[in-house]
């Protein structure tokens, strides 16, 4: 699908954390919409998206100067008092256009020179790796966390063809490791995945976030179920996955890599 851009300056980066991020001070978007268009995303049922009158993944909004509009507002933040940020909780900040346009680095390089107290990097791109320069003057007020919802290449491409192979995340991972980024996997949304998933991520992180659609919608599944997920589980005969009890088993699959305490559930996971 070809993405459409809209190159937009915007009055304001900043947003109170709520609801699902209420741990949070604020949430910072990059950007809006999302070009990796995943199937089950809770944003298709949010305004941005319903009103747009556009399919979700068809357009991204480019938040051009958003450095500018951004070091004002994280020092006017920083002077009430603690400043953790969420990016991004309504677009990756890794979009294919980040490439050409810079604009999550931009906000990084302001961070880099002003830190927040916290700031979770949420992503499913690899390109988050160009930014190791970045995220490593960060220290430990950063997380990546890279989303990593199954290890299966083919479960990915049912409900999420437009997103980054599997493979590659797995080398970033691999690659923010070695740099000494603190880093989580994401297994969320829970997908069908192969009882190796423990295995494959356990040299990679010491820290995995499980949640699922019914947990982490943030309307206990009821968005994600307008949206008619259980037909893809049925394409590829997996309907026993779409289920409140499905995320059980992947954490009890983790539990014989990982520690109790090296394994996350739902909003406890994406904290500061």
């Amino acid at each position: 699908m070809k993405t459409s851009l809209v190159y937009k300056v915007p009055k304001t980066l900043l947003n109170k954390g709520t609801g699902f991020l209420n741990g949070y001070t604020h949430t910072l978007n990059p950007y809006t919409g999302c070009a990796f268009g995943c199937s089950y995303c809770y944003v298709r049922q949010m305004p941005v998206s319903l009103f747009r009158n556009e399919p979700w993944g068809s357009w991204v909004d480019v938040k051009q100067e958003a450095a500018n509009v951004f070091a004002k507002e994280l020092k006017r933040a920083k002077s009430k008092g603690k400043v953790t940020l969420f990016m991004s909780s309504s677009t990756d900040p890794y979009q294919p256009v980040e490439y050409k346009e810079q604009i999550t680095r931009s906000l990084l390089e302001v961070m880099a020179e002003d830190p927040p107290d916290f700031i979770l990097v949420q992503t499913r791109s690899p390109l988050v790796t160009r930014d190791i320069d970045l995220l490593q003057k960060l220290g430990d007020r950063v997380r990546v966390s890279m989303t990593v919802e199954t290890d299966l290449d083919d479960i990915r491409k049912q409900f999420s063809p437009s997103a980054p192979p599997i493979a590659g995340r797995l080398r970033a991972l691999e690659q923010l490791r070695d740099a000494g980024i603190p880093t989580q996997a994401a297994i969320a949304p829970v997908l069908p995945s192969s009882e190796n998933f423990a295995a494959i991520l356990r040299p990679l992180v010491d820290r995995i976030c499980v949640d699922d659609y019914f947990m982490g919608d943030g309307s206990e599944g009821k968005r994600t179920r307008r949206l008619g997920m259980k037909p893809l589980y049925e394409q590829v005969g997996k309907e026993d996955w779409y289920s409140p009890e499905a995320y059980k088993m992947v954490v009890e699959r983790m539990k014989a890599h990982f520690e109790e305490h090296e394994i996350w559930i739902s909003q406890a996971g994406f904290e500061p």
